[in-house]
């Protein structure tokens, strides 16, 4: 399959970037430290905030919902047509997995910063996708999908898999008509069960079977390929801490895989790259079971949130090798030269209350700290003074550690969310849950697996400080203030730096 149709490259001089926030900065600092200008848009809400003005070019899109803003490809178009723009960068979430508009960039003659239509049209269906995958002999969760709904034959598609399976109403969503399984005496009355449920939800009672993953992790493989047959591996970021299958901490190298099985799965992700033909970035995202077996789970055909992870243990500008493959280039390295070195560890800072079912928070953000901590890197949408709506995702910031190993990371990552604290009346976020993750053993154990934030919530609940912390923080207090008195210059602590209060969320 050929998945280079149609693709012409030139030089890049002139780039829209079409998104918003952190990662529309982020775009931009590449492009400006390539000599390239950029075009950055906005919308009327959010004309203070950082990305607003930062490129060459700005244009204001208005105001009114996302489809007449940041999804209005016409729009988007337009500006790129008249502001004489080589190419069109999607950043992540919005248009950056549409073909349709891959498509329409390519028509006029621009360049899609991206994969070509054809792998987007490929593996954004999960039906062609499946096929694909299994094709190329790429593990995936064994399951059947099929027509065949008579009792004992999806009973003996059952046993086949193994107990634990899942049962699922083919036709649903929200969990109704599912069932897990976990023993082959139980399976024709959960199956009456998950069909006559999702008869009632959904007016269809079809359901699939797939085998059931009790522990698994998410990991996913940074893939980059070139249009010159070039296809190479970034190693593994694990992604398996998630509220509401959103990733809230990312880090890379995964604990869970030795050498032999990081070969197997950077294999199985080549292998899909090559399958392909390939071009650009993307991420192949797999399963892995306690037992050491993956399985194949989607292809996200863009650059990630948590991109950032790979540069700091790579030491490889994503973003500027997604330019220069878009400019037709081929990529000066082997897969021997990429070394993964170190450790580093990625927080999704969001706007939002952890102790009250993750609700989203708004609010005007009066500080945000200042990030001091070494080989610290914070990829922020937002400045002191901005306010944060529900306009977009709660998302304000990405804060990244880097370390010799994954103690230091975790003890760098711990010193800078101190720093970075999003201070604001009425604005709350998940700053001190991704503290009290930090600080807990299953995460200090590697421990990590998708089910991490329900099967450790007690542990992860916010406690009021007890009359005895109280009490010792105020003598603490009164202490340093009188040492202060003494020795006539300041005394570092906590009432100084705003850090370890357990009230501060």
């Amino acid at each position: 399959m050929n998945m280079k149709s149609n693709l012409k490259f030139r030089k890049i001089e002139k780039i829209l970037i079409a998104n918003r926030g952190e990662i529309a900065i982020r775009i931009h600092k590449t492009a400006k430290e390539m000599g390239i200008k950029t075009i950055t848009l906005y919308t009327e809400e959010e004309k203070d905030l950082p990305h607003a003005l930062l490129g060459d070019e700005s244009v204001n899109l208005g105001s009114g919902p996302l489809k007449e803003t940041y999804l209005n490809q016409e729009k988007i178009l337009r500006i790129a047509r008249e502001l004489k723009a080589c190419a069109i960068h999607p950043g992540y979430g919005f248009l950056s997995e549409k073909a349709d508009f891959a498509k329409k960039v390519n028509s006029e003659g621009l360049i899609f910063i991206g994969p070509s239509v054809e792998a987007i049209e490929l593996m954004g269906d999960k039906k062609t996708s499946k096929e694909k995958i299994v094709e190329l002999n790429v593990p995936s969760i064994p399951g059947y999908h099929g027509n065949n709904q008579s009792p004992e034959f999806l009973k003996k598609e059952a046993i086949k898999m193994g107990f634990p399976v899942l049962i699922k109403a083919s036709a649903g969503g929200g969990g109704k008509g599912m069932r897990i399984v976990t023993a082959e005496s139980d399976f024709l009355s959960e199956l009456e069960g998950a069909k006559r449920e999702a008869l009632n939800a959904f007016s269809d009672d079809t359901v699939l079977i797939e085998k059931y993953i009790q522990s698994p992790r998410h990991i996913e493989i940074q893939v980059m390929s070139d249009s010159h047959g070039n296809h190479f591996h970034l190693y593994e970021r694990e992604c398996s801490i998630q509220r509401r299958y959103q990733k809230i901490v990312e880090e890379s190298p995964s604990t869970a895989l030795d050498a032999n099985l990081r070969l197997k799965m950077t294999e199985a992700a080549l292998k899909i790259t090559r399958g392909i033909n390939y071009l650009g970035a993307g991420t192949v995202e797999l399963i892995l079971d306690t037992d050491g077996s993956f399985y194949f789970l989607e292809m996200n055909t863009r650059l990630q949130v948590e991109h950032p992870v790979t540069e700091m243990v790579t030491g490889l500008d994503l973003v500027k090798l997604q330019i220069l493959v878009a400019q037709g280039e081929k990529l000066n390295f082997s897969q021997e030269d990429i070394k993964q070195k170190g450790h580093a560890i990625e927080v999704r800072l969001y706007a939002e209350d952890p102790d009250n079912h993750f609700l989203p928070s708004i609010g005007r953000i009066d500080l945000i700290g200042d990030l001091t901590t070494e080989n610290c890197r914070l990829d922020c949408g937002y400045k002191d003074g901005n306010h944060v709506s529900t306009a977009f995702d709660p998302m304000l910031a990405k804060l990244i550690s880097y370390g010799k190993n994954r103690d230091e990371a975790i003890e760098k990552m711990q010193l800078a969310l101190n720093e970075i604290v999003f201070l604001g009346n009425e604005l709350k976020t998940n700053r001190d849950y991704l503290k009290r993750i930090l600080s807990i053993e299953p995460f200090f154990k590697g421990l990590t697996y998708t089910h991490f934030v329900k099967t450790y919530a007690d542990l992860l609940k916010f406690k009021e400080a007890s009359e005895d912390e109280i009490s010792l923080g105020i003598a603490q207090f009164l202490l340093l203030e009188e040492a202060e008195k003494l020795n006539k210059h300041v005394v570092y602590g906590p009432w100084k730096e705003l850090i370890d209060f357990k009230n501060i969320r």
